[in-house]
């Protein structure tokens, strides 16, 4: 590739996150290597291609297996662990800004009956007449 996806300083961050390997239960193709694998779902995440059109020969892995790389990842927590600490990096170098930053309740839940128990005012009940049916 003319332009590496994942560099050896973000490499370094990511490796020591990653679960060990499982052990193999029968003998079988080697373990496709984990930098590989990360080049390929940021390429896949990147260009938007559907795993199956993932260039074999490019990243040594097939789109599958670059898939379940990716679940394994996400059910071991890589991806919360990678960005806490890169967070934690920024910030203590000053360069974090949350003068821009918003919540809302797709990232945290919004907590039921909070504090406020303030009405929301109701909306007129009556019936609106159909136009299609009438």
């Amino acid at each position: 590739m003319a332009r590496e996806l994942v560099p050896d300083a973000f490499w370094q961050r990511v490796v020591p996150l990653l679960p060990p390997p499982r052990p193999k239960k029968k003998l079988g193709r080697p373990r496709a290597d984990d930098r590989a694998a990360l080049e390929a779902i940021v390429f896949v995440l990147r260009s938007g291609i559907p795993w199956e059109m993932l260039p074999r020969k490019q990243f040594g892995l097939s789109g599958m297996t670059a898939w379940r790389r990716l679940e394994e990842w996400t059910q071991a927590g890589v991806w919360e662990q990678l960005q806490a600490r890169l967070l934690d990096e920024l910030g203590l170098r000053g360069k974090v800004d949350f003068s821009r930053a918003s919540i809302d309740s797709s990232s945290v839940r919004a907590s039921k009956r909070g504090p406020s128990r303030a009405q929301a005012r109701r909306i007129e009940r009556r019936r609106v007449a159909s136009i299609i049916f009438s």
